[in-house]
């Protein structure tokens, strides 16, 4: 009787031993969703998460059945136990897929996705809290364009229709005309009507929104930008959501969206010019969605680095 506790043969690797039965180049093969723990080593500190990496490699080898998906595994499951991660633990990781794969494959990538939780202040009191933003890292290194690092993330924030708005004035307008028809108008009568609901007899529509950012950086980054990057887009837009507010803050917010009305293409467009002047970014691909609330549709607009 066999030992399976003590086998002597051999176990069959059907992916090494077997050619294909159909024959061709796969541009890439791997795994998805790899569960693995995520320490950032960013421009902010964040507490640990858990991450979902994609990990792959070309096959180019037009005969090979399959590639070796466990050393694809064992190889991230080294990096993420025990560091940091970089764009250049990244880039080493892609460097292991690439050796451990040497007669298979001369392509490789490694896409790690997660939320990241970033403590943000108020804008007026001393409070903050904590606000999550998918993110997800991204280096390709291919034989033919060398090494790519991405870094992809997601704000959100309120948007105000400016044609909302002007409509919302115009019955404000007549509403006042209509209550003030004939009078002599004194400066504290107007001063309580308009502190009124029957005064502000309508208000202008705002949704939540976001944006959704694809960055090439440049070939020598290393650390993650993520601060940095949130800020650039958050500031350009300026009414990012909240998270701990107080009655001021809720009332610096309301000023800020008046202040900043917004069809989706002056989202897009104010992000695009923001991502143009910034110095670390080669490219980029943006998308902004406003969730309507006046329609049961989003309103979208799309841009690319020129």
């Amino acid at each position: 009787m066999l030992d399976s506790t003590n086998q002597s043969c051999t176990l069959p690797d059907i992916a090494s031993e077997e050619k294909a039965k159909i024959g061709g180049q796969l541009q890439w093969v791997g795994m998805s969703d790899i569960e693995m723990p995520l320490q950032l080593a960013a421009d902010v500190k964040t507490p640990a998460s858990v991450a979902q990496v994609r990990a792959e490699v070309s096959l180019d080898d037009e005969a090979t059945k399959g590639i070796h998906m466990s050393r694809l595994y064992l190889a991230c499951d080294e990096l993420f136990s025990s560091q940091r991660i970089d764009y250049d633990a990244l880039v080493d990781l892609t460097s292991q897929f690439l050796q451990s794969h040497r007669q298979l494959s001369q392509n490789a990538l490694i896409e790690v996705e997660s939320e990241a939780l970033l403590r943000r202040p108020a804008l007026v009191s001393d409070h903050s809290g904590w606000r999550s933003y998918p993110i997800k890292l991204s280096v390709v290194q291919c034989r033919k364009t060398g090494i790519s690092k991405y870094l992809s993330f997601q704000v959100t924030y309120s948007s105000t229709c400016p044609c909302s708005a002007a409509l919302a004035r115009q019955l404000i307008q007549q509403n006042f005309a209509n209550h003030f028809e004939g009078d002599t108008v004194r400066l504290e009568d107007v001063f309580t009507w308009l502190g009124t609901e029957q005064g502000i007899n309508a208000t202008p529509h705002s949704q939540r929104s976001s944006a959704v950012i694809k960055i090439k950086l440049q070939d020598h980054q290393s650390t993650v930008p993520l601060e940095k990057m949130i800020n650039l887009v958050e500031n350009t837009l300026q009414t990012a959501v909240q998270s701990a507010v107080k009655r001021a803050d809720e009332q610096a917010f309301a000023l800020r969206n008046g202040q900043n009305l917004m069809f989706c293409e002056d989202a897009a467009r104010r992000i695009k010019q923001a991502l143009t002047k910034a110095d670390l970014v080669q490219q980029f691909h943006l998308r902004v969605t406003h969730h309507e609330s006046l329609h049961p549709h989003d309103a979208t607009a799309e841009a690319y680095s020129e």
